[in-house]
């Protein structure tokens, strides 16, 4: 429906993603070592200590969603600009981050608690909250941006406020679930700082990891961005698009760390192995699939979001490129995943960065300056996915991972 207003607006709300990477820094903080320490209490059936430990990582959360906030609402015009965007682009990514950032503690909210629950083992609460959510949040763009039911058209704005009522509902939804009797975990306000402390000995290097893989990407998105609106907007909506594959990986992800975390609780090394690994097969079968659908039908998926024949043509060629790059893709989330469950974010960040850097964002700048198109940066992306995946893969069968303490 952005797509609909502008590529400029397109462009920006795509941008805005890139910078929600870097508040996802923060939210790393305290969901990845919350993540590893709630799986591994529920894992030894201390149900009441894990609810105790999400009070106070929500009391934290909401501290450095504040912060956030503010940053947000007074910068986002001078991030636009930093990333180099055309000023048209700025303005519309000014009006739309602006509105966002007033929310931000909703949404730090709501990624804990969908994370939390996910480390518990329900994850289906979170699917018919999200499939609601995401209902409202379609609905209300298409009254926001467009102007029905005697509501003014609002452009770009209309879809930020679309965003920030989802993100309430969610909020709502999962304080509501919290307090019924049956959910796998509640709001019990004790402050125990000894567990805090051991959320950050796992969160703090999760965080640096996400800090400088957000950096990489903020500096590839302004590689590709120096390429023009067309190339930019072309690569957000292929990012969209591949969404449809990351799905399965993302759901296995967080299936992996769950189980692996509880299995572990559980002093079950052997399970948490192969609970990974079933993960592993199951995600690859399903993004190697979406795969193919990428690969053989990228025009007709491009066309949904935009009719600009520049932007269709740059999107169709990295969603052809991106289709076969599915594979290594599902195990790099799964693997990577199952390790931060089990609290070997050290491990992680060290593969994160090194592949990042060395693999993506360096031979991507060279080959901007040597003066070669768009297409060689996609083909680039793809094979440092491809050497991550064997990577994490290999590191995994290893096993030493099994061993970290928390």
């Amino acid at each position: 429906m952005v797509g609909m207003i502008s590529i400029y607006a397109l462009a920006a709300v795509g941008m805005s993603m890139q910078f929600m990477m870097i508040i996802n820094v923060l939210m790393t903080l305290y969901v990845v070592g919350g993540n590893a320490l709630i799986s591994r209490f529920i894992g030894q059936g201390r149900k009441k200590r894990a609810s105790a430990l999400l009070y106070s990582l929500a009391i934290l959360a909401v501290v450095l969603a504040v912060f956030v906030s503010i940053t947000g609402y007074y910068g986002s015009e001078s991030i636009y600009e930093l990333m180099g965007a055309e000023p048209e682009v700025v303005h519309q990514g000014s009006l739309y981050f602006k509105i966002i950032s007033l929310v931000i503690v909703f949404i730090f909210i709501d990624s804990l608690l969908y994370n939390a629950l996910s480390a518990a083992g329900d994850t289906k609460s979170s699917l018919y909250i999200k499939l609601f959510s995401a209902g409202l949040n379609a609905f209300l763009n298409y009254v926001f941006i467009f102007g029905h039911f005697g509501v003014e058209a609002m452009g770009i704005e209309g879809a930020a406020y679309a965003t920030i009522i989802s993100y309430i509902f969610n909020v709502v939804a999962y304080t509501f679930l919290l307090r019924l009797p049956k959910s796998k975990l509640h709001l019990i306000p004790i402050m125990r700082l000894r567990d805090l402390k051991r959320v950050w000995n796992v969160g703090y290097v999760a965080a640096l990891d996400r800090g400088i893989s957000s950096m990489s990407f903020l500096v590839f998105v302004s590689i590709i961005t120096a390429y023009g609106t067309a190339e930019l907007a072309g690569y957000q909506v292929g990012l969209r698009i591949e969404g449809i594959a990351f799905m399965p990986g993302f759901g296995f992800a967080i299936a992996a760390m769950a189980l692996v975390g509880q299995s572990l609780g559980a002093k079950d090394k052997e399970k948490a192995f192969n609970m990974g690994i079933i993960s592993g097969r199951i995600a690859y079968i399903f993004m190697g699939s979406v795969g193919v659908i990428l690969i053989v039908f990228p025009d007709d998926l491009v066309k949904l979001f935009t009719q600009d024949s520049a932007t269709i043509l740059v999107a169709s060629k990295y969603l052809i490129l991106v289709g076969l790059a599915q594979i290594p893709l599902a195990i790099m989330f799964v693997y990577s995943s199952a390790l931060r469950g089990a609290g070997a974010t050290k491990t992680t960040l060290k593969i994160n960065i090194f592949s990042l850097w060395f693999f993506r964002v360096i031979p991507s700048f060279i080959a901007y300056k040597m003066g070669f198109g768009i297409i060689l940066i996609f083909i680039i992306m793809n094979i440092e996915t491809l050497i991550k995946g064997l990577i994490y893969w290999y590191i995994y069968q290893k096993k030493t991972w099994l061993n970290t303490k928390i």
